[in-house]
């Protein structure tokens, strides 16, 4: 054997698959006797090294029947680049050795993410279409520090995990390799082997852009960076102002059941477009929040047992179908949140779970990696590579999709290292406390960057514990959100109306608590999904008496939401006021809105009460403002009435809310007012239009100079039944100029 040739001990581990470093054995190598080139073309009988023009350089000789093929170009050659031609009796074909070609990844790559700063990591792991030294191809490239070897198999190299063998970045764990002629829509995985030499499942791609339609589960090449946006005055309109004093009413959506097509399959997100979009905006919603949409095997997670996080799920369609989607939004002036989890992993075989033999993404101790509540794996937020992934991801999310928010899922399961634990099933820290300090610094973290590098999005936490400063700045000691749903106002205010009117004097306090502590945090009030499944039944099933109270109580309940501090979200379904429970295996029950005048009531009601908390700049603008709230009526626990003031800034006009929550009207009651004069009626749940009795004022009440209530002027209000009223101060319109210069002549002439 020639010195040049390979030592028949590797060309057996190569063709094996346990060659420790495959590109030291394949490709091009300079020798003392010349230019070696080695190739491994399994199928292939013969093999030449030719020229661009189709010359021959070198007529390689097969060492294995396996495919592994080598020999000498003496000397030093000019050309700079090779490519291969096969033959066997069925024909010729011709190839670019992945094995020539030169690192994807660079040393910054490596020092970034040891580091955890790698903010464009999506940009470099993944599956990415590209010309690399003048050729077209993918670059693939993955974390997977233990693995003995890493391979990508798919459809291009008929999931053989010998041909292309990955090369490792001993100084981050990193695995690279580009594959010419490879192209988008080519399905592929991970062939990984642990460090102890076991052939794990083959594994989707952490990085992936796109999965394959379910159950199948093989990663898809996809671009994301390469969509025509049109929404740049949606984008500059975004960075203006503060989000905490803008109007926040969202709807909350599951794409696969908000509607179903024929035969109950599922809309395509550009369907979804051309119909939810529209209905959102008739509605008066400012945003759509969808659960989950990042790739997830099982239907019945609604997306929050998610598998590929940077891939939109392919139920409704590829990448730029979903980016269209969000596009028309942004066009029809309406912001898109996602419901981001990155509390938790399922434990699929094909997922980040033990991704390279071991725990690698999830905490090694499983008393911090095993949730026990949902039998899934937990990041380990400490691992810097494993919190630069979870960052790098929420910014995947508002770079290429120009996302306007996240919502994070779970954030109490990942403060409390004793969140739904028992005695013996957690270790608390050194002092003996029981935060997660992990988890902290990775909030902070992540809510730093994404403020940083996205300004005027917002992250909203849905925590339900009573944790400090979850919205207030880090700087400041907070966690970072910019705002916290309001589980104890949602929990309280269905409690209190899910009992009978008669009854409801015993639980005043029930409505009165919350603004104990409304202004501690940023809040959102949220009527979510979580509210409407699991035997909980709906809003309106909830509530009390005949169907006409259902109905009326839910519309004042909803009247006085929208008029509580602050911002508002509402889950599909609950604006018609829906009988049956929420399922994801099915569309909306759309035909109750042509069944009779409740239903469609309910729908025009909040119709209404979106437009006027958005075009009433005091309903919003201070909805996390204590100086933007003051109570009139607190106490009327008799009548189970409550009234309170909105204040905004300077020149805005103040809006009264006042609710009645029993079936009796209540003529003549006098409410304190701030301003003597003209009060006009901007709402009235009991009106016909909503299903309502018809009982009102009439448009309008007038005030007197007769205190009441702590304030200086007071109205006698007729309440109707079950209903929630709004008044807002109207001094009458200003004199026109004109009029007022004729009057003037009068007056002179006279």
């Amino acid at each position: 054997m020639c010195e040049w040739q390979a030592p028949d001990r590797e060309v057996e581990q190569l063709v094996e698959g346990r060659h420790p470093d495959p590109f030291a054995l394949l490709g091009p190598h300079e020798t003392p006797e010349g230019l070696v080139i080695r190739a491994f073309v399994p199928h292939a009988d013969t093999l030449e090294a030719i020229e661009a023009d189709g010359r021959v350089i070198v007529e390689l000789t097969r060492r294995d029947d396996a495919g592994f093929f080598e020999g000498l170009v003496p000397g030093r050659p000019a050309w700079a680049r090779y490519r291969l031609r096969a033959g066997n009796p069925g024909g010729a074909w011709i190839l670019d050795d992945p094995y020539s070609f030169g690192p994807v990844l660079g040393p910054m790559d490596d020092y970034l993410l040891v580091e955890g700063t790698h903010k464009a990591l999506y940009e470099r792991l993944g599956a990415h279409p590209c010309t690399h030294e003048g050729v077209e191809g993918v670059c693939f490239a993955v974390w997977a520090p233990n693995a003995s070897r890493v391979s990508v198999v798919g459809d291009f190299n008929q999931w053989d995990g010998r041909r292309h063998q990955m090369r490792k970045r001993i100084d981050s764990g990193l695995w690279e390799i580009f594959a010419p002629a490879v192209g988008e829509g080519s399905i592929y995985k991970y062939e990984i082997v642990a460090a102890d030499g076991r052939l794990l499942p083959l594994k989707a791609d952490p990085f992936g852009f796109r999965g394959e339609f379910r159950p199948a589960t093989g990663s898809v090449v996809a671009r994301t960076d390469a969509f025509e946006w049109n929404d740049a005055a949606h984008i500059a309109a975004r960075g203006q102002g503060a989000a905490r004093e803008k109007p926040m009413s969202i709807y909350e959506v599951h794409l696969g059941s908000w509607r179903r097509g024929e035969g109950n399959r599922f809309l395509t997100y550009d369907e979804l477009a051309d119909q939810l979009i529209g209905y959102v905006a008739w509605m008066g919603f400012t945003h759509i929040e969808l659960l989950p949409i990042s790739e997830h095997p099982l239907d019945a997670s609604w997306g929050y047992q998610p598998i590929g996080l940077f891939a939109p799920t392919s139920r409704f369609g590829d990448p730029a179908g979903f980016a269209r989607f969000v596009d028309r939004a942004h066009q029809a002036g309406l912001s898109v949140i996602l419901d981001w989890v990155p509390a938790h992993f399922p434990t699929d075989i094909h997922g980040l779970a033990h991704f390279d033999g071991g725990p690698l993404y999830e905490h090694a101790d499983p008393r911090r990696g095993f949730h026990p509540d949902w039998n899934t794996a937990i990041y380990d937020f400490g691992r810097r590579e494993v919190a630069n992934m979870l960052i790098a991801n929420a910014l995947y999310w508002l770079d290429r999709f120009h996302i306007d928010g996240l919502r994070v899922d779970a954030v109490a399961s990942m403060l409390y290292l004793d969140y739904s634990r028992r005695d013996g099933e957690w270790a608390p820290n050194p002092d003996g406390s029981n935060d997660n300090k992990d988890a902290v610094a990775f909030l902070q973290r992540a809510n730093e960057t994404i403020y940083a590098e996205h300004p005027g999005t917002v992250v909203i936490a849905e925590e339900s514990t009573s944790w400090a400063g979850v919205s207030q700045p880090v700087y400041a000691g907070g966690l970072g959100f910019g705002f916290k749903w309001n589980m104890g106002w949602m929990h309280d205010t269905l409690d209190y109306l899910s009992v009978d009117s008669v009854y409801r004097r015993w639980h005043h306090d029930r409505i009165t608590f919350g603004l104990v502590y409304a202004f501690s945090e940023n809040f959102v009030l949220p009527i979510s999904h979580d509210e409407v499944v699991h035997g909980k039944g709906t809003v309106l099933t909830r509530m009390p008496g005949d169907d006409w109270q259902r109905f009326a109580t839910v519309r004042a309940y909803y009247a006085m939401m929208w008029a509580y501090p602050g911002k508002k979200l509402l889950f599909m379904g609950q604006e018609f006021a829906q009988r049956g429970e929420w399922s994801e295996e099915r569309s909306l029950d759309w035909h109750l809105v042509d069944m009779g005048p409740h239903h469609r009531g309910t729908q025009l009601l909040v119709r209404e009460i979106n437009r006027v908390y958005r075009d009433t700049v005091t309903l919003h603008a201070r909805d996390c403002d204590p100086e933007g709230f003051r109570w009139i009526v607190v106490d009327d626990r008799e009548q189970s009435i409550f009234a309170w003031l909105r204040i905004g800034r300077d020149g805005d006009a103040p809006v009264v809310m006042i609710a009645n929550f029993t079936p009796v009207p209540r003529p003549n009651y006098r409410l304190g007012l701030p301003l003597a004069g003209r009060w006009r009626e901007l709402l009235n749940t009991d009106a016909e239009i909503y299903g309502g009795s018809g009982m009102g004022n009439l448009g309008s009440v007038t005030a007197i100079s007769e205190p009441a209530h702590g304030l200086p002027a007071s109205a006698e209000v007729t309440l109707p039944p079950l209903a929630t009223l709004y008044f807002t101060w109207d001094p009458g319109p200003a004199e026109p100029p004109l009029a007022k210069a004729r009057r003037t002549v009068r007056k002179q002439t006279n």
